[in-house]
């Protein structure tokens, strides 16, 4: 378990940012207390995603919404977890007394009915969704409807279901049959970043996804097979360990179209070495089947960079709009190449369209809510969970 404020005598001293002082001030603040259970793999670097950056990003803001934060990683191949990742989940919630709220990140909670659904009636739970599980893309139609039955029985015992997106709350209500005011929304933030300089101001590709199926990096080097007459080179940065057999077959593709020298899967980045990425891109591309918001756009839109991507789920989102009302970038159909190929002659060929679209990410980028919004919504779900009477055993 990890606590990542310092709790004496309930009073933690809290960082709070005022750009008028050089350093932070600190503010004295009485904590409620949140258990957080999350994936084992939330901090691993060779294998980032936006639900771990969620879950890390918010525990580190939510103690500056009155909840002092106590984290605790179960490691197991969730949402279909072994039999010693099951007991020792089941031991984690046992452990905490009875009214402890909890928030339980949907990838371990989902899965597990068995788990979580005895342990609702004694704990206030809220399960943070980051995908529905039937969502991701190469499940085997059985265990697609398996985790899915599993997942609505999860939800239907809860007191608290937060999503990431208008989008998939509306999912989740209408698909697994939720009480509407059950479900809360809590968008994720974004850093502004410095702007990006770009390469030439239009021939850099950047896409930054984990590679595999649900991403759809193969309808992506389809699309630049179509165009290679074109000036374009396609940088792939995203974890190349969950899917060995797509990441393979993906390399077979990109050969097949002699694409080695122009399309280059980097792997993993974070840090400085992603801020270079995104600092060199001149357009994002992501061409994914399911998405629930779509971080790496918002993150691509926080350095001026226009987008290029699938219209699915809550990517519309995620794109938005400028103040002025202009769309910084171009939603194209799934399961369409064809599409997204013309899309790509339109950017290169057009200097007014993109025109047009860097200006629309530059006041997008002026507009994103940042983190503390994210944070804020969290510990408002948290508070009146923590106040509601609870269930009787």
């Amino acid at each position: 378990m990890t606590d990542l404020t310092v709790d004496r005598a309930r009073l933690a001293y809290v960082p709070v940012q005022n750009p008028a002082l050089k350093n932070a001030e600190i503010v004295p603040m009485s904590l409620r207390s949140v258990h957080f259970v999350l994936p084992g793999g939330v901090d691993d670097p060779a294998a980032p995603s936006g639900g771990n950056a969620y879950d890390r990003r918010v525990s580190l803001d939510l103690p500056g919404f009155g909840w002092q934060v106590h984290q605790h990683a179960v490691a197991g191949e969730w949402p279909r977890p072994g039999a010693a990742a099951r007991a020792e989940l089941a031991r984690t919630l046992r452990e905490l007394p009875d009214g402890t709220v909890v928030l339980l990140d949907g990838l371990v909670a989902c899965g597990v009915p068995e788990v979580v659904v005895p342990e609702a009636e004694r704990l206030r739970i809220a399960v943070l969704v980051h995908l529905p599980l039937g969502d991701e893309t190469g499940l085997a139609a059985g265990t697609a409807a398996e985790l899915d039955a599993r997942e609505r029985t999860v939800l239907r015992a809860v007191p608290a279901v937060v999503a990431t997106s208008d989008w998939a709350v509306r999912r989740l209500v209408s698909h697994h049959g939720l009480a509407p005011e059950r479900v809360h929304v809590a968008t994720p933030g974004a850093d502004i970043a410095p702007l990006a300089s770009g390469t030439d101001g239009v021939s850099r590709l950047l896409c930054v996804a984990a590679v595999t199926p649900r991403k759809g990096q193969h309808r992506l080097v389809e699309a630049l097979a179509a165009v290679t007459d074109l000036p374009w080179t396609c940088v792939c940065v995203g974890g190349l360990g969950q899917d060995p057999e797509y990441v393979a077959g993906l390399r077979a593709l990109i050969r097949e179209h002699g694409l080695e020298d122009r399309l280059v899967l980097a792997g993993p980045q974070a840090g400085a070495e992603l801020d270079a990425s995104y600092a060199a891109a001149d357009l994002m591309v992501l061409m994914s089947y399911a998405e629930t918001y779509g971080m790496a756009v918002t993150e691509a839109l926080a350095r001026g960079i226009p987008v290029l991507a699938t219209d699915v789920g809550g990517l519309p989102e995620a794109v938005g709009r400028a103040p002025d009302g202009g769309v910084p970038g171009i939603l194209v159909p799934p399961e369409d190449p064809a599409a997204l190929a013309a899309e790509l002659r339109g950017w290169f060929g057009e200097a007014d369209v993109r025109r047009r679209l860097k200006a629309a990410a530059r006041g997008r980028r002026a507009a994103l809510d940042g983190w503390a919004t994210t944070a804020r919504s969290l510990a408002a779900v948290l508070g009146r969970l923590s106040n509601e009477p609870r269930r009787a055993a």
